[in-house]
């Protein structure tokens, strides 16, 4: 859910020269807000506020909700109090992610591959290689957003420029679902026109001290020499890059491949405690989400680490790299529970009653040291050569184990992330 402004007069015919604007930004209107109503018809025209509990904070917002006041990262309580009346549902990434990688697998990546991800709801595509097969940029952003509202019944906006810099900033002046077209000739004048926090990477820190130094909009910033600006911020290299930036230069390429570096899944408790079977409860449901993720990305991991979060607001983690990889809940959730009592100084054997020695605000886990499942090699114990001369399919249990999670994905590709769960 983006909060960058936005300024209606920028949200116009800028011109129809589409000479070397071969850089696509898309960017899905109230992603997750929208996969909910697209899969619960009926509330299509509602406040729709995706976070719910006391202490959790909103993750996306319908339009109909943002009418209220309502934006993202705002406690989901003050949310409840801006609009009493709104749809308040909880956080389902699983779903949100399995539908952000079809649209981008079964739309965005047919017009090309040279599509980066940057988000789970966003993406730049450098087209320049398939205007072979179109005839101009605007042709596949017309053609890319009939496509994902028609298949997926959500909307997307799309800002076609000359770099990524200025058709991020297009396509949010287009939402919702919109599409703006910056001809090459008017990038510098298209980002002058926008405050300061227009820009990417400009926060309140970076707005007030340049607010300090007199320059309150972005053609402000375009005024100011390098050496200046290096005084205001403090930082050569963040000048240079927001001079660049002002005046709608950005040499950044496309990059196709992002190496993904973890998986991880964490939940913060609706009330503190230090009940043993809660934490691991949570820390069940997180394998659970990890593993799922881990096989429909073709991943397996060698290393997982459990992070804590205390009632004081502090945190810990711990991390150990196993002897094999894995793609499993079965194998995660044991060493997220061994990793969990060496952390809290517990013996080995606690059990599930135990209490806790500290006060837990929040747990989670995530996944690491990542690789191709295809092409990770995965040398056999001794067990496992014992289990499989035993096994009437010649299947080690970690095979077994792999083949019935998998079945539990495809039991909540057809059901709902809800349908089927992990059992510890």
């Amino acid at each position: 859910m983006s909060t960058a402004p936005r300024l209606a007069a920028a949200k116009r015919d800028w011109g129809h020269d589409e000479t070397g604007c071969t850089v696509l930004h898309i960017d899905m209107d109230a992603f997750y807000a929208s996969l909910e109503v697209a899969r619960r018809p009926e509330l299509k025209g509602k406040p729709v506020i995706i976070g719910t509990g006391p202490r959790s904070v909103v993750s996306a917002a319908s339009y109909e909700a943002r009418r209220y006041g309502i934006n993202s990262a705002m406690p989901a309580a003050r949310a409840h109090q801006l609009c009493p009346n709104g749809v308040f549902l909880p956080v389902d990434m699983r779903y949100y992610r399995m539908m952000s990688s079809r649209i981008m697998h079964e739309v965005f990546l047919t017009v090309t591959d040279r599509f980066e991800q940057v988000s789970v709801d966003e993406g730049y595509m450098d087209v320049s290689g398939a205007l072979l097969a179109w005839n101009r940029p605007s042709d596949i952003g017309a053609w890319v957003r009939r496509q994902v509202a028609e298949r997926f019944h959500v909307t997307c906006s799309v800002g076609i420029a000359c770099n990524k810099l200025v058709a991020k900033m297009a396509s949010t002046n287009a939402k919702p679902d919109g599409m703006l077209l910056i001809p090459k000739a008017r990038s510098a004048e298209f980002v002058q026109m926008m405050p300061l926090r227009g820009i990417p990477g400009i926060g309140p820190s970076l707005e007030k001290r340049l607010n300090a130094w007199g320059v309150n909009s972005v053609a402000d910033l375009a005024r100011m020499d390098e050496t200046t600006l290096a005084r205001a911020t403090g930082s050569t290299a963040a000048a240079h890059g927001l001079w660049m930036a002002s005046h709608g230069i950005d040499p950044r390429s496309v990059t196709p491949i992002r190496e993904e570096k973890s998986i991880g899944s964490e939940r913060t408790l609706h009330t503190d405690t230090r009940d043993m079977r809660v934490v691991c409860d949570l820390l069940r449901s997180a394998c659970d989400e990890v593993a799922s993720t881990l096989r429909r990305k073709g991943l397996m991991a060698r290393t997982v680490t459990v992070k804590l979060r205390f009632a004081d607001l502090s945190y810990q983690t711990r991390s150990l790299t196993m002897e094999r990889p894995t793609d499993t809940a079965g194998v995660l959730y044991p060493e997220c529970v061994r990793q969990l009592k060496a952390m809290l100084g517990m013996p080995s054997t606690a059990g599930p009653d135990a209490i806790l020695p500290k006060t837990i605000r929040l747990a989670g886990m995530s996944a690491s040291s990542l690789s191709e499942a295809a092409a990770t090699a995965v040398q056999p114990s001794l067990d496992d050569m014992l289990e499989e001369a035993a096994d009437v399919q010649g299947r080690t249990s970690q095979a077994r184990r792999h083949d019935a999670e998998a079945a539990l994905d495809a039991v909540r590709r057809k059901f709902g992330s809800k349908a089927a769960q992990f059992g510890a």
